[in-house]
């Protein structure tokens, strides 16, 4: 790989992602995408947009979020291997967030909770083990800052009761403008991924704790998580392992022409595809940057 030492480029300002940006699928790699589809239609409310014999794809309001590629002879990743931390959908009030956790507790299912300030969150895995979070963002404007301008994030008990208390209905269809909020990741050396990440691809640090980072364009608290609490010296996973494959980040007017030169003037190898391009950061996480609509 090649050099991303904070002066492997002096004199070069880091170049901020368009405010506009956006994610689009998280795409995830199974040997059985069929023993999923129960648990993201049920717990999470999405709907089957497409199947085929390759896997699924499943969305709400039309929009696609998950997509699940089939692969019988995928190897599972190593435990302390970096990858998917969790992928975020998120809804678009309180009253939808209520209903996941009550088709949550219908289901039977583990469920963790965490009011993180700016939002509030539900945490589940999926069957292959996949980090799924459910949330609802708070309105901006109520988002805590520190001194230094950056955006105050915490980790507090969610109270469930009021919570409940709020659902129209338990379960049933995730709601128009469900999208996928920010995506967290799993990386080896914390330090390589924010030189990627923020360096060279230009997110904005919004948040730093130990061991961990959050990045976004256009100031929203993150569209990326970063940690090594798990995976902190771990190998990328072999080639083709379940868990993520990739994730789509969706730039608007030149966007993807400019991440494209600062990857080529940094040496970074990425491929063109369908318009946009493809790479994966240090750590083996891969990534596709595409145009918005």
């Amino acid at each position: 790989m090649p050099d991303l030492r904070p002066d492997a480029h002096p004199g070069d300002a880091p170049a901020l992602l368009p405010d506009g940006l956006a994610l689009g699928p998280v795409t995830l790699r199974s040997r059985d995408p069929d023993a999923l589809v129960p648990f993201y239609r049920a717990a999470v409310g999405l709907d089957v947009l497409a199947r085929a014999e390759g896997g699924v794809v499943l969305g709400a309001g039309g929009r696609p979020l998950v997509e699940v590629v089939r692969d019988a002879a995928a190897p599972l990743p190593p435990a302390r291997a970096p990858g998917l931390f969790h992928l975020a959908v998120r809804v678009p009030d309180r009253a939808a967030l209520a209903a996941r956790l009550l088709a949550a507790r219908r289901l039977g299912l583990r469920l963790g909770a965490s009011d993180h300030l700016v939002s509030e969150a539900l945490y589940l895995d999926d069957p292959d083990g996949n980090g799924v979070e459910i949330y609802r963002d708070r309105p901006r404007e109520a988002w805590p800052a520190t001194e230094d301008g950056t955006i105050a994030m915490e980790t507090l008990p969610l109270n469930l009761a009021a919570l409940s208390g709020e659902a129209t209905e338990e379960g049933g269809p995730a709601p128009a403008g469900t999208d996928m909020g920010h995506v967290h990741l799993k990386v080896s050396d914390l330090d390589a991924a924010r030189r990627f990440w923020v360096d060279l691809v230009g997110f904005t640090v919004m948040a730093a704790y130990p061991g961990a980072l959050f990045v976004s364009a256009g100031g929203y608290h993150h569209h990326l998580g970063l940690n090594v609490w798990h995976s902190a010296g771990g190998a990328p996973p072999p080639k083709g392992s379940t868990g993520l494959d990739h994730f789509e980040v969706r730039l608007p007017g030149d966007g993807v022409a400019a991440l494209a030169g600062r990857l080529a003037a940094a040496g970074w190898p990425f491929a063109r595809q369908d318009g946009g391009i493809v790479t994966a950061d240090p750590s083996g996480n891969g990534v596709a940057f595409r145009a918005a609509g």
